[in-house]
């Protein structure tokens, strides 16, 4: 039996992280957790699920309300610190984040932040979100699956068959996409944009290939900015799948919990 205090901090050691990012939160405190539902987006439709399944505990990898909801443009800001290990010049990497970080903190007063959360008070069932630490832990399996597996002929089709070496990219629905560029190009040096909040768009792709990114490689990107960015040609871009990446986070957070006694209900989560 666990805390959602005690979930929480087993999420952020396995990440590395001292704090909780701002995308992440304990919306209704719980103890005594011994059977968890975990979905990619658990929202009240899930909160009624798991009460009537008797689960202890709801866990959502997106947010779902109060500050993690408001705040999530907060956690854009750690692209900064990631073009930056690059190669990035801060001032450059600074800029790069802005518009989509405005863009973000305006989105945020729309978000109905309250009601899952009253839901979940009503039922008296401990409520909670982990987002950032579980993206960061699928950036780095899929970071250390590439290196182990690359030398410096390596092309994009030797990237993306890095990837499908990782089980949930072999037991999705979707396929890894070459975006911009070719299988045959030389995949050069490589970047993994992810554990961030969101994708960094058009902006801060750009700036990656102008400081020497030959391939980037992005969970997901809207139509608008990859056209935007075809029209530049300026580098090989990788698409992984957003569900499946996310995926690759949370198994191993999961595998945790249960290697405690936990009983975990997944929904959504593409299995390993």
């Amino acid at each position: 039996m666990v805390t959602t205090k005690e979930i929480m901090g087993l999420a952020l050691d396995l990440a590395g992280f001292t704090s909780v990012p701002q995308d992440s939160g304990i919306y209704i405190h719980g103890r005594n957790i011994r059977n968890i539902l975990f979905a990619i987006d658990a929202d009240v439709p899930e909160l009624l699920l798991a009460k009537q399944l008797g689960c202890d505990a709801v866990i959502s990898h997106h947010p779902k309300g109060g500050l993690p909801m408001i705040n999530f443009h907060e956690v854009f800001k750690r692209h900064i610190q990631q073009m930056v290990g690059a190669g990035v010049p801060r001032l450059e990497a600074e800029e790069a984040v802005q518009r989509k970080i405005s863009a973000l903190e305006v989105e945020g007063h729309t978000r109905n932040y309250g009601h899952a959360v009253d839901v979940a008070r009503l039922l008296k069932l401990p409520y909670m979100n982990i987002h950032t630490p579980l993206d960061e832990l699928g950036r780095r399996i899929m970071t250390q699956k590439i290196s182990q597996k690359l030398d410096e002929d390596a092309t994009v089709g030797d990237v993306v068959s890095a990837l499908k070496s990782i089980s949930e990219f072999q037991n999705a629905t979707t396929g890894i996409k070459i975006r911009l560029g070719t299988a045959m190009n030389l995949a050069g040096k490589v970047m993994i944009s992810h554990g961030a909040g969101t994708n960094g768009g058009y902006e801060i792709a750009r700036t990656y290939f102008k400081h020497g990114i030959s391939t980037l490689i992005y969970i997901h990107i809207s139509p608008a900015d990859l056209e935007k960015l075809r029209v530049d040609k300026a580098g090989n871009m990788i698409v992984t799948g957003h569900i499946v990446s996310d995926s690759v986070g949370i198994n191993p957070f999961i595998k945790e919990l249960e290697n405690r006694g936990l009983s975990i209900t997944r929904l959504g989560v593409i299995p390993p």
